[in-house]
């Protein structure tokens, strides 16, 4: 698929939040620099998307602290321009378009991926894009929901919730470059909850599309995690 630019086409970015902590791993480090199979997991990641074709350009959000990116290999490509983080993802996704909004238009295509989601299959994200790129809105990838869901109040088992129509959602999330900054900055100027750039425009009203992803496009959270994660990279 050729997603090259041309006076009609948009051109497609890449933002790439990595600023969190990652509290939950209890490590030493952010969990995207925590060592995956030879690398770290955010070089993982980055080199996946690199693979893209034609992509404009990607925009990597790490913490103003941040002292461990300029140490890798891939603080030196060209193609991937570094922004300052904020206090949450959505206020660091929207630093991103900020910065961004000096060459980007109202009509490119902005794809958010987290840097912990290093299994991520370049053929997941090419099918996202054949799938989002004529819809009004945009759209994310995500899975079906497996497992039996319970509602849980202080420990004790409410009630088992109805899956049928439960998705997990995953990233890339991909939006129009001018609808996805004006929902980011109007909800946080109103307060609204944020889970990722999707609840952003949910919130307004507008209705994005789900494509079906993989389920080993696992995010890294828990320590466990990475254990999964480099059994799946070994196995490509």
């Amino acid at each position: 698929m050729n997603l090259s630019q041309s006076s009609q086409a948009p051109a497609y970015w890449i933002v790439v939040p990595a600023a969190g902590v990652g509290a939950r791993m209890g490590a030493d480090c952010p969990k995207q620099y925590l060592p995956l199979v030879g690398r770290r997991v955010i070089e993982h990641t980055l080199e996946r998307l690199l693979t893209l074709p034609n992509i404009a350009g990607i925009y990597l959000v790490l913490g103003v602290d941040d002292t461990y990116w300029n140490d890798l290999p891939l603080a030196q490509n060209n193609r991937i321009r570094r922004v300052a983080g904020g206090a949450e993802r959505c206020g660091s996704v929207l630093n991103a378009l900020e910065q961004l909004h000096e060459i980007a238009l109202p009509d490119d295509w902005v794809l958010v991926h987290d840097a912990a989601r290093p299994c991520i299959h370049i053929q997941s994200i090419l099918h996202l894009i054949e799938q989002v790129k004529i819809h009004p809105v945009g759209g994310i990838l995500g899975v079906p929901v497996s497992d039996t869901l319970k509602q849980v109040n202080d420990s004790v088992i409410d009630s088992t919730v109805d899956r049928c129509l439960l998705w997990q959602a995953q990233t890339p999330q991909m939006f129009r470059f001018g609808l996805l900054r004006d929902c980011l900055k109007r909800g946080l100027i109103e307060g609204k909850l944020i889970t990722d750039e999707s609840s952003a425009l949910e919130s307004y009203g507008y209705r994005p599309l789900m494509v079906q992803g993989r389920s080993d496009n696992i995010k890294i959270t828990r320590p466990e995690d990475l254990a999964i994660a480099a059994m799946l990279l070994q196995q490509v």
